[in-house]
């Protein structure tokens, strides 16, 4: 007798790609604010409707230990007990309020759980985050702590903890159409970190801070000069790295390179946006190296349309995913540093 055919699962108990949120974190901001404050909610609206193959779940609030780990203690304390100065908060972008403070602590937490299941599964996603502006000791341009830094400084704590005898080594990856200054400023004398930022040339940070790898993109850039560009960067990064390859990759996938983006200067249609996480995320793939997406900026006329972008970004994680070109654990990369001598 033939053996009968059991009935597939249903699909939420299927494993699928972990994507963390925190958009109910409300900010009280003036009307007219130029921060996007609604893409948050519409984004994890179109991944419950749309990408079965996400997972959504609550970011985490990072703890003060944690945030420690890449900013100045007094600055911790001053976001958490409202202590910010007017000048502070006017470079921040945002008034102080309770909200702003948890929600700078659940974009950290949604990194680092991402982090956490990158280095487990392969690839993880977070539907915020990309706070590149801040810096150790301060915050600027709609970034309070960096969610990038806290989570490559715990993700590299935790690694040694769990007994790894080889160094977890982070390539940032850095996509926003604005340079990554803060998070180069927190890693420039750490060669433990690698730091690639792609960005407009004559877009802010009007004062750049220098990365590991810095491509300035002129006013305009469209799909074939920026994809040429992030094949020269890419194929830098990965010589830099080798003799001892990353564990870790963050990538900060930004949505306002894209040409309908009100502060971005650039115009890659989502076409090009889309070839762009499709080589980054294959080339992780190739090298085995896990994965962090960040959606990062967007700032669009038409708030749906970045949301379209951020929407495909997410998909073509699940992609990735799907085809088993993720790495579980970072076993590959740290085998190769101690191959090494890193």
């Amino acid at each position: 007798m033939p053996p009968i055919a059991q009935p597939a699962p249903p699909l939420g108990r299927l494993p699928r790609v972990k994507a963390f949120y925190s958009d109910h974190f409300v900010l009280p901001l003036p009307a007219g604010h130029r921060f996007p404050m609604e893409k948050y909610r519409l984004l994890r609206d179109r991944v419950r409707d749309h990408l079965p193959g996400i997972e959504l779940r609550e970011a985490p609030s990072a703890l003060d230990g944690e945030l420690a780990l890449a900013h100045d203690p007094v600055y911790v304390t001053a976001v958490a007990e409202g202590l910010l100065s007017a000048a502070q908060q006017r470079e921040i972008g945002f008034p102080w309020s309770p909200a702003m403070a948890e929600r700078a602590r659940r974009s950290v937490g949604a990194t680092v759980a991402a982090a956490r299941v990158a280095l487990e599964e392969g690839v993880s996603a977070q539907l915020a985050g990309g706070t590149h502006h801040a810096y150790a000791a301060k915050g600027s341009g709609f970034c309070v702590f960096n969610d990038v830094a806290v989570a490559a400084r715990l993700m590299q704590a935790e690694w040694h903890r769990r007994g790894h005898g080889a160094l977890l080594r982070v390539l940032v990856i850095d996509l926003d159409v604005h340079q990554g200054n803060g998070t180069a400023s927190i890693f420039a004398r750490d060669d433990t970190v690698y730091t690639l930022s792609l960005h407009g040339a004559r877009n802010f940070p009007f004062r750049k801070e220098p990365s590991d790898l810095d491509v300035e993109l002129p006013d305009g850039c469209g799909d074939e000069d920026y994809l040429q560009a992030l094949d020269q960067a890419l194929d830098r990064a990965w010589a830099a790295h080798a003799r001892a390859a990353p564990g870790l990759v963050f990538f900060v996938a930004g949505a306002d390179p894209h040409e309908g983006d009100r502060l971005g200067r650039l115009k890659l249609t989502r076409e090009g946006l889309a070839e762009r996480d499709r080589r980054v995320l294959q080339a992780c793939a190739q090298r085995r190296i896990p994965v962090a997406v960040s959606m990062a900026g967007g700032y669009g006329h038409d708030i749906e349309r970045t949301v379209d972008v951020h929407e495909q970004t997410l998909a073509l994680c699940h992609q990735h995913w799907k085809m088993g070109q993720g790495t579980p654990p970072a076993k590959g990369a740290a085998h190769s540093m101690e191959q090494s001598g890193a």
